[in-house]
């Protein structure tokens, strides 16, 4: 018995993992020709990279001044001081006071702050401080959250790669040829040695060393490569791993990305070794030219900041407009123009809902610190709501939906059948075939252990084994059977595997490989195909028994079955995406991945694909033509990173709001173009830096949890806009109508702050509130003309019956003249207290209050002690420094009648109004 010699073995071996390749890799090739791939990066750059992979190794080198042994480290430092250091552009982070001037510069803060200053300008310090402490918790509130966010955020990013093997050569090889010409003097040369480096000191013409597991640390130029298989599935989308080559390629057509001797700046090597040259770094690689791209983009306000604004400056013309009309009918009426303009200040700031900005950001972080929780880190707090507003979630594939590894799918028989007897055969193939074992043997080891089918291999005994080579794109090992008899087991394309077969195995017996069998296993492969699977034929033959065996004895072998391969979807990715679809969120799959393979992966997660649009037609297709394409379909394959974000984009110009969910580089665009950008703590720095929110682990059933976190958080904003919207509303009906018709002013500078600031207080545990399950089933939106149209409504109730109080305090309790103006005074301020709190019950839900929906108990506790601070105000010791006097017993009575009838009224327009308008 004659064993081939372990170089001839391993070298054998090392060639067997190209037949990958030339399966689906190159349908997945011909998916980037003409995609616009190449327009990532500048022209110049392009061709850089083309010249570069055309070039003979040599060549390249002197082009470069470089050497097959690299650079000396003063070779080195010159390149490095005329090209800079290799480092890539990334999206820095703001400095903190810039940071806080972005937190403070919204509307209502700015407004606040101007309503501030003019208290204090008027000598009310009272409303100085109330305004000022409103702004500054709300600001560092936010401030410290997002800080807080982005320094966990900041933590997970890993860049490229810490270091790099890279070859240096001694400084006396330059100097020896010197030495010996002039002086005859020969100078010992040491061997270049390998060196780890930062990579941030890589420059072009340096020679680095990969190995399995380092990321490539710039754009190369392989030199050398044994086995070599990358995982580029974060630049272009690809499933699987492909080979790369020394080789200079026959030709190319412009598209980088199909080189394949060229290796990209964050892709990471899979398995097997080289030696590549540096010809691109920093800026110039086409990670860099991605960076630039994404972080010389201004992020677009999202539909959560733009719909805050319109908001904002609705109620903000509502002040505008009402405050001067306060004002005038003061001044002319009670002829005390000083005092009308306090009383004026004060109806502004009841107008404008100071609350909103600390409302706004404790709902925010309540709901960041609730998802925390769940290992994800919220990045931007404005992420939390358009969580929960969006429509539209597009995800990448590779990584994301599916589990970014190659496993095996099928064993069949010829016919397409289930096969025990292929998965074993092809097992003995995997695990007596010598030196490291390729991802197809890996996934075929593991699926049989996984299977039990281990047991079979230790029953026969290694004699011989036939290498890959390119030519032939399989390979073979030969065994002994417990009888003795020698079998030959092959394995690699199914083409190559087809022209040494003579028979077909159907069941027990073999079968003459006919036309007609031939046309019929060629369909079986090509429906495998189809759903994207890449597939392997299996082949066994029974030989003479001999020494050793060669090529020629591939030969008349009896076909068996298949294997076939894919990269399986994450176990969470079908519940998680039923779940969002169940919640309004419509799916989309966009990849760079060819449409088999992406077709398949959807059909497995409960996608219908109802089509597939390529980046070819993206490419193609004008804006109004992409609009409605991009309403017809749902997965979207061979897409370019600016593909992506076109797509994006015209999803957010059609109305919707889109988030984007991925983790590679050429996620980077459409994640920060989304209104949320969602990714994992595995991906790219590059990603984690574009994304808003960052998931920690790999279910994705958090996602679901997010939007209705989200919708939570929105839910509670809202019911604190339309209180205090609809209540502001009918305290200007009732100051205006008080106004015009009373001598004095119904309620004082001071009790109008009061009032307000005990309001406010309130309704500070809204945040935690509960929100009916009705109110989560579909994404929310701002809708401003419909807060103003619930204004309307609701507004005037409430005039309705701070009008029956000053009739009640006028004519029953004869509070009808300046001298008794404390007591009306007092009457109104109690009454107009306990609606406004009330309010909050009744209109936090459409259901009846108390009985139906019940609020949290925070906001219970704070209501019920805001209405007994309310009413003791009055009745207490304190009753002459708030200008306010005791008031009769007969006065509860008349004030329970009003609070029942309030709320009776109430939840009659509440009825109507849901049904003719909705709640929402």
């Amino acid at each position: 018995m004659k064993f081939p010699s372990l170089k001839k073995r391993f070298a054998g071996f090392l060639r067997t993992r190209r037949f990958f390749r030339h399966f689906h890799r190159r349908v997945m090739l011909e998916s980037l020709v003409g995609t616009g791939v190449s327009r990532e990066l500048a022209p110049a750059h392009a061709q850089e990279l083309i010249a570069a992979a055309q070039s003979a190794p040599d060549a390249l080198l002197a082009r470069l001044d470089s050497h097959a042994d690299g650079f000396t480290e003063a070779q080195a430092e010159a390149v490095r001081s005329r090209v800079g250091l290799n480092e890539v552009d990334h999206e820095k982070p703001l400095p903190w006071w810039l940071h806080l001037w972005h937190c403070y510069r919204t509307p209502f803060s700015l407004l606040l702050t101007l309503l501030a200053v003019v208290s204090y300008v008027t000598g009310d310090m009272k409303a100085t401080v109330v305004i000022g402490a409103m702004v500054l918790l709300a600001t560092f509130i936010r401030f410290w959250q997002e800080r807080k966010s982005n320094r966990a955020a900041d933590a997970l990013k890993a860049m490229v790669s810490n270091t790099a093997t890279v070859m240096r050569r001694d400084v006396s090889e330059e100097a020896a040829p010197i030495f010996e010409r002039y002086y005859g003097v020969h100078l010992h040369v040491k061997p270049a040695r390998r060196v780890e480096l930062p990579i941030r000191l890589l420059v072009p013409g340096d020679v680095i060393v990969l190995s399995a597991g380092d990321m490539i640390p710039a754009d190369c130029r392989v030199l050398r490569a044994q086995d070599l298989f990358m995982n580029q599935a974060a630049m272009t989308g690809e499933s699987l791993p492909v080979e790369k080559y020394a080789q200079a390629p026959a030709a190319a057509d412009g598209n980088p990305l199909e080189l394949d001797n060229i290796l990209f700046m964050g892709t990471n090597v899979v398995s097997g070794s080289a030696t590549a040259v540096v010809v691109a770094t920093g800026q110039r690689t086409y990670f860099g030219a991605l960076a630039q791209r994404v972080i010389s983009t201004d992020r677009a306000p999202t539909q959560f900041q733009a719909g805050v604004n319109s908001v904002a400056w609705l109620l903000i013309r509502f002040m505008f407009v009402m405050a001067p009309l306060v004002l005038l009918i003061n001044g002319v009426t009670k002829h005390d123009w000083m005092q009308a303009l306090l009383f004026t200040l004060s109806i502004a700031v009841g107008l404008t809902p100071e609350m909103l900005p600390m409302i706004v950001t404790s709902t925010l972080a309540k709901g960041a610190v609730f998802l925390s929780r769940k290992k994800v880190i919220v990045k931007r707090l404005d992420a939390i709501q358009n969580f929960g507003a969006m429509d539209v979630l597009c995800t990448d594939k590779t990584g994301t939906l599916t589990q970014d590894k190659v496993v095996l799918a099928r064993h069949t028989d010829v016919w397409g059948e289930p096969s025990d007897e292929v998965l074993t055969f092809a097992y003995v193939n995997s695990y007596y075939q010598t030196g490291l074992k390729n991802l197809l043997d890996v996934a075929v080891l593991e699926h049989a252990e996984h299977a039990r089918h281990t047991d079979i291999a230790t029953a026969f005994q290694p004699i011989d084994e036939i290498p890959f080579d390119f030519q032939r794109r399989r390979m073979s090992v030969v065994v002994q059977a417990p009888d003795g008899a020698h079998l030959l087991i092959c394995k690699g394309a199914v083409e190559e595997v087809m022209q040494v077969c003579s028979r077909v195995r159907h069941g027990d017996a073999d079968e003459p490989l006919d036309a007609a069998l031939l046309a019929r296993v060629r369909d079986v492969t090509a429906a495998l195909n189809h759903e994207g699977l890449r597939v392997v034929a299996v082949a066994v033959k029974t030989p003479p028994n001999q020494a050793e065996y060669r090529v020629p004895d591939e030969c008349d072998l009896t076909l068996i079955g298949y294997v076939a391969f894919l990269d399986p979807p994450k176990e969470s990715a079908a519940p998680a995406l039923e779940a969002l679809a169940a919640h309004g969120v419509r799916v989309k799959v966009l990849t760079g991945d060819n449409e088999l393979v992406t077709a398949k992966v959807c059909k497995d997660v409960g996608l219908a694909p109802n089509g597939v649009l390529l980046g070819t037609d993206v490419e193609r297709l004008g804006d109004a033509e992409l609009a409605s394409a991009v309403e017809a379909h749902d997965v979207f394959a061979k897409l370019t990173p600016a593909h992506k974000d076109r797509i994006v984009r015209q999803l957010k110009a059609n109305g919707h709001v889109v988030g984007f969910m991925g983790d590679g580089i050429n996620d980077a665009p459409a994640l920060r173009s989304a209104d949320i950008g969602i990714s994992v703590d595995t991906a790219v720095d590059i990603a984690k830096e574009a994304a808003d929110i960052i998931l920690l682990e790999k279910s994705l059933m958090v996602l679901e949890e997010g939007v209705l976190e989200g919708r939570t958080t929105f839910a509670n904003m809202l019911k604190y806009i339309k209180m205090t919207a609809s209540s502001n509303f009918g305290n200007v009906l009732s100051v205006l109508v008080a106004s015009a018709f009373i001598p004095f002013l119904p309620m004082l500078p001071m009790h109008l702050l009061v009032l307000n600031l005990l309001y406010d207080i309130s309704q500070s545990a809204i945040p935690f509130d509960r929100v009916d399950p009705e109110l989560l089933t579909a994404p929310q939106r701002w809708d401003p003309a419909g807060i103003g149209r619930f204004m309307v409504f609701f507004g005037p109730i409430s005039s309705v019956f701070d009008i029956t109080t000053y009739l009640a305090m006028w004519f029953l309790f004869g509070a009808s003249s300046p001298a008794q103006q404390t007591l009306f005074q007092s009457g109104w301020f109690v009454e107009s207290l306990l609606t406004q709190t009330l309010i909050v019950h009744m209109i936090r839900t459409p259901k009846l209050p108390f009985l139906q929906s019940r609020a949290a108990t925070p906001l219970l506790a704070m209501t019920a002690a805001i209405m007994a601070v309310g009413i003791l105000m009055p009745m207490g010791p304190f009753a002459h420094y708030f200008k306010l006097q005791a008031l009769p017993a007969a006065y509860f009575a008349v004030l329970a009648a009003i609070l029942v009838g309030y709320m009776a009224l109430t939840q009659l327009m509440k009825g109507y109004y849901n049904r003719r308008f909705g709640w929402q």
